[in-house]
């Protein structure tokens, strides 16, 4: 199944419940201009209408330092202002949009409470600030991915650092998150970067964040309807905190940044620089609240919104037919009706299956088996216009818009959708040219510190997705092992019938993860395709630890290395058991969860406000039929509210405000001490491990050996185990600092209440007790 993200259903169009034309309101402005104006004039057009004759109306003197000018009743406006000597303040070439009734500019911010009265007037962030040109060119941090832990945010829900680029679009009122105050872009890059420190603080190294891609959509605050996908999306970014700024701050701080990636699909506008469909319209009297006037040489820019939260949309639509269009039985009546009553026309509408997208560019069809090869050759849904990635031109795109964010200085990529693009097409073209722009960056070392790692969504119980091989998420670790025709397109279909064939029995298998008994070896990873996966058996079994332990082990033997999964229990799609609500177990499950998951092989990954139970048992996504403060992607910046400062990884010197509630928070302390406890003992972090001799219901022995490092430890959780067949030595406890001797190859370790652990370290490498006791590691 597809991740929960909202597409509206192909009979709506474009179109939100019923949108009323706005009620004219007579509309004062409040202008302060600039000390050495001396005269200001008003330039504006009511309703999107015509403009006053430039250089527009005198505005009158109002208090002191304030202009304003009366202009009618009105709708809606779009403003500038001048000092008729030529001086503008047209708000960096984008116009001022404002609703009707009392409207207040000043500083490039608009807001509505009269300057002139008693009342402090408080700005709304409907102003664009001016964006400052970008660098393009940093340095990712390097370094073995194992070593880190993962905190997974979406950023336009996490921390809101500048009000002024929020937008709720043109679901705000009907979706409800209006009356909650609460845009659905509300967080930022600056609000990431000022709460760095709250990140290193509860002891994450890497940031996975969701996709930066300008998107264009309805509601598309979680970045994957992307549209052009060269520019960063101008609703994440202000002066100071670009992407550029958002990385080179974070590696700063030696946190790495995971950017979220999407080849599968764009959004149903297509996507910039490959192809945009033209979709019928027409400004008739009954279309015109959804169409926008064309106007010469504008484009789309979600930072300009109508007053119905509208950007932009000339570029899309045509009355007439266009020259080489390829939709059927253009713009005449389907003989159905909108919600609002209007009647409707084909090619109104982006859809695989009119003609509207080249077959060569786009496939043609619905996904209608999961599990079937048309799941990696058609649409997931109306609004994931799926790419025809077998297809050159379609390739280089998107290896040549990726490799921009290479460039950056990105440490990482998390795939999106991975499972509905071939394999043997990931192995060819997209994998490859990562590696190589990685390998022409930094050298062929360096470049396998960057992280890939995939969703491949199975969202089954067992080891392989209802038994196909070609959807299970293992099977994206591994080389092709056969050749298969030239042409991309064929050798897809080779592919999936070849392995289909194959079947479960007959895949590839790794001891990679795994220990010879008790001793590390080198791992054989020449068969690595350069994904690796997130962990979705465990995933969907971590409605309880054990079972996630126990399932996840069964899967480990034929995963390439399993050591470099990404572990979660829950995300922003799903949560265990393909729940549609945030884990809601309650804290001692939550404990015991973070406790397997950081010390068992893979690489923990929390999603944003896990740490305190943050929306648990809330409907993960409703898209926007709900408000966003009612799901499990709230905004979270209320609970980050204040200073922070982190003097190392899980160490926190200093707070104040909200955050300093939020740190105190049971499972805050929970996960600050086994970050550090993970990052003090290396066999935590990449060492392969084996259940050989070992008693207990989640119990395990993990070594690794490199140079002069030789990390082994004897984990058990939740309950006390046997370790037997042993090397014999000192073994001294990570989380109590307790000591046992080993003569005789058996070592017990005890431990009461769910969630805690012990970590028995061999000999001078162990970094003896770790941080200090809290709630559950005691």
């Amino acid at each position: 199944m597809p991740p929960l993200r909202w597409a509206a259903p192909a009979a709506l169009l474009l179109l939100a419940p019923v949108v009323p034309a706005a009620a004219a309101t007579t509309t004062v402005v409040y202008y302060k201009p600039p000390a050495a104006w001396a005269t200001v004039n008003i330039h504006y057009a009511a309703d999107d209408g015509a403009w006053t004759p430039v250089p527009g109306v005198a505005m009158d003197a109002a208090c002191t330092g304030w202009r304003k000018k009366e202009v009618g009743a009105t709708a809606g406006l779009q403003i500038t202002f001048t000092n008729g000597a030529g001086t503008w303040d047209n708000n960096a070439g984008r116009n001022y949009r404002t609703g009707a009734g009392t409207v207040v500019v000043n500083a490039g911010v608009v807001s509505s409470v009269d300057p002139c009265t008693n009342t402090q007037p408080t700005p709304a962030p409907t102003a664009t600030p001016t964006q400052p040109p970008q660098t393009t060119s940093g340095e990712m941090l390097g370094g073995d991915p194992r070593k880190e832990s993962i905190y997974f945010v979406m950023t336009a829900r996490f921390a809101d650092g500048d009000a002024s680029n929020n937008r709720g679009g043109s679901q705000h009122a009907t979706s409800g998150n209006q009356a909650n105050n609460d845009p659905m872009f509300r967080g930022d890059f600056k609000g990431l970067i000022d709460k760095l420190d709250y990140v290193k603080g509860l002891g994450f190294s890497a940031l996975w964040i969701t996709p930066v891609v300008l998107n264009r959509s309805d509601y598309d605050f979680h970045g994957y309807h992307g549209w052009d996908f060269h520019r960063v999306d101008t609703r994440l970014e202000s002066p100071g905190a670009t992407y550029q700024d958002l990385i080179d701050k974070a590696h700063a701080k030696g946190i790495k940044i995971y950017q979220d990636v999407v080849y599968n699909h764009s959004s149903r506008w297509g996507a910039d620089g490959l192809y945009v469909p033209k979709v019928w319209g027409a400004r008739d009297g009954q279309w015109d609240w959804l169409y926008s006037a064309k106007t010469a040489g504008k484009t789309y820019d979600p930072l300009d919104e109508n007053s119905a939260g509208r950007p932009y949309n000339g570029d899309l639509w045509s009355t007439e037919e266009p020259a080489g269009n390829t939709c059927r039985n253009w713009g005449t009546p389907t003989g159905q009706k909108s919600p609002e009553g209007y009647p409707l026309h084909n090619c109104q509408w982006p859809s695989p299956t009119s003609g509207m997208f080249p077959a060569s560019l786009y496939h043609q069809c619905w996904i209608g088996n999961w599990e079937g090869e048309d799941s990696r050759s058609c649409w997931l849904a109306d609004d994931l216009a799926d790419f025809n990635t077998e297809n050159a031109t379609v390739q280089q795109y998107l290896i040549d818009v990726y490799n921009r964010y290479i460039e950056m200085g990105v440490d990482g990529f998390r795939i999106d959708t991975a499972v509905h693009i071939p394999r043997v097409t990931w192995n060819r073209r997209f994998l490859p040219a990562i590696q190589q722009k990685l390998t022409q960056k930094y050298g062929a070392a360096k470049a396998g510190d960057f992280y890939v790692f995939g969703e491949v969504a199975a969202f089954v119980h067992d080891k392989w997705n209802r038994g196909s091989v070609n959807h299970s998420a293992q099977f994206f670790t591994w080389k092709e092992r056969k050749d298969y025709s030239a042409d991309d397109t064929q050798a897809a279909w080779e592919q999936y019938d070849y392995e289909n064939g194959q079947g479960t029995a007959n895949q590839p298998t790794s001891a990679n993860a795994f220990l010879n008994g008790n001793t590390y070896h080198a791992p054989d990873r020449s068969r690595f395709s350069g994904m690796n996966i997130i962990d979705m058996r465990m995933h969907i079994n971590f409605g309880e630890a054990s079972n996630a332990f126990h399932n996840g082990k069964d899967s480990d033997d034929t995963v390439n290395d399993a050591t470099y999964n990404a572990v979660y229990v829950d995300s922003h799609d799903y949560g265990p058991n393909k729940s549609s609500v945030r884990y809601d177990g309650g804290t001692d499950a939550w404990a015991e969860n973070m406790a397997l998951m950081w010390t068992f092989r893979g690489i923990p990954t929390l999603y944003y406000g896990s740490e305190i139970e943050f929306q648990a048992g809330k409907r993960i996504d409703c898209g926007p039929t709900c408000p966003l403060a009612t799901t499990g992607r709230a905004y979270y910046g209320d609970h980050v509210a204040g200073s922070v400062t982190a003097g190392d990884y899980g160490v926190v010197t200093s707070a104040g405000g909200a955050v300093a509630t939020t740190l105190a928070k049971p499972l805050v302390k929970h996960v600050q001490r086994l970050n550090q406890i993970r990052r003090a003992v290396p066999a935590l972090q990449m060492g392969q491990y084996s259940t050989e001799g070992v008693s207990g219901t989640i119990a395990f022995k993990r070594r690794y050996t490199s140079g002069s490092t030789d990390s082994f430890v004897l984990v058990t959780v939740s309950g006390s185990a046997t370790f037997t067949g042993i090397p014999n030595g000192t073994y001294t406890d990570a989380v109590t600092g307790d000591v046992k001797t080993v003569s005789n190859g058996t070592l017990t370790a005890s431990v009461n209440g769910k969630g805690n652990l012990r970590a028995y370290v061999l000999g001078s490498s162990a970094p003896g007790k770790v941080g200090s006791d809290g709630p559950y590691l005691k």
